[in-house]
């Protein structure tokens, strides 16, 4: 009672640089809306995956989804701003790279589909696009990971995500609240899909929901939900355990942890900042913590597993019974309608 208190008192005082932000980025979005700030348009489909807030709603499970969706029949390329890496500019991703120079997401995506699609980073996507279809001219599609601020390319489709727990129209502006620009930017999507929802809603709680959300935009509302797979070993043992030591370093980690606790025993949790980057001694940590407790395995998400597999790493990890757990955007329901709007872009692209 007391912290939530307090942390409504602290929002109040923040509300006046709310303000502020709120007119800056307000200025900002109705320069690009009259033209007055460059937005380039691609002749290829690009779609943009994105939110309102600073913070994790499931972006990389949704580029994955449209990697899956669209890789066997179009040439894919992913392009994000690689949030964390130790490089500048644009960067393709090649063999030579890893988290540190591409960004821990991005080389997800290059670990998991090298095979089937191209992984760019860069911080000037308008520059970034056309450098990639120079070098891969035969290029379909490109996915723009969390570009729904970055106007300066205009997507031919465009996906926002808001977490089911905390959702947009529930959050303020920085430093208030997480909102990057205000709630009326939703409208600027072309649909809404609330991420991370549990998989049982009723009815009311759906129309309660878009009830709120027509407040802003009259888009069309998807609801998915994270689907975990099972663990994958890529440590020294092979054999799951009952008995799990959570290591995260992701932006929201309480469905991660609530589903751990539903299938397993949880000793302990060890939550690291978003985009964590491990050393030698973090490793040497969990490794004592899980000989101290052997009859447990160390489990983490794919996303810090590309941070961990490494060759700086590789004497201890195989010493540790580690484990990752794969994660997929799955809808409740009307999931082939979603898909099917994302396939009639293409037709689109045909008539042009």
């Amino acid at each position: 009672m007391y912290f939530c208190c307090l942390v409504m008192v602290l929002r109040i005082l923040l509300l006046p640089f709310a303000g502020l932000y709120r007119m800056i980025t307000g200025l900002r979005n109705r320069l690009f809306d009259l033209g007055l700030k460059p937005s380039v348009k691609f002749d290829l489909p690009v779609i943009s995956v994105g939110n309102l807030v600073a913070g994790g709603t499931g972006k990389s499970p949704m580029i994955e989804h449209l990697v899956r969706l669209l890789s066997d029949k179009y040439k894919v390329a992913t392009l994000s701003r690689g949030y964390g890496r130790k490089t500048k500019g644009l960067r393709i991703g090649n063999s030579l790279d890893n988290a540190s120079t591409l960004g821990d997401e991005p080389f997800q995506f290059f670990r998991k589909y090298n095979d089937k699609i191209t992984v760019a980073v860069g911080e000037e996507r308008a520059l970034a696009i056309p450098n990639i279809l120079h070098v891969y001219p035969e290029t379909n599609v490109v996915l723009m990971d969390d570009a729904f601020q970055h106007r300066f390319v205009r997507p031919s489709f465009s996906i926002l995500l808001s977490d089911f727990s905390k959702p947009f129209y529930k959050d303020y502006l920085i430093p208030a609240g997480r909102l990057r620009e205000s709630r009326g930017g939703a409208d600027r999507a072309d649909v809404i899909v609330i991420t991370k929802c549990p998989t049982q809603i009723s009815d009311d709680t759906f129309m309660a929901m878009e009830s709120e959300i027509r407040k802003y935009t009259n888009k069309r509302v998807f609801y998915s939900k994270i689907r975990y797979g099972y663990p994958v070993p890529f440590g020294g043992q092979q054999q799951t355990k009952e008995k799990v030591i959570l290591i995260s370093g992701i932006a929201n980690p309480e469905s991660l942890v609530s589903y751990v606790k539903s299938g397993y025993t949880l000793l302990k949790h060890f939550s690291f900042k978003d985009h964590y980057h491990y050393t030698l001694k973090d490793l040497e940590e969990l490794n004592q913590f899980s000989k101290a407790n052997s009859e447990a395995m160390l489990l983490t998400t794919e996303k810090d597993m590309v941070k961990i597999d490494t060759e700086q790493f590789k004497q201890l990890i195989v010493q540790m019974p580690l484990f990752y757990l794969p994660i997929e955007t799955e809808f409740l329901k009307d999931g082939e309608d979603f898909d099917e709007m994302v396939l009639s872009i293409f037709n689109h692209a045909d008539d042009k």
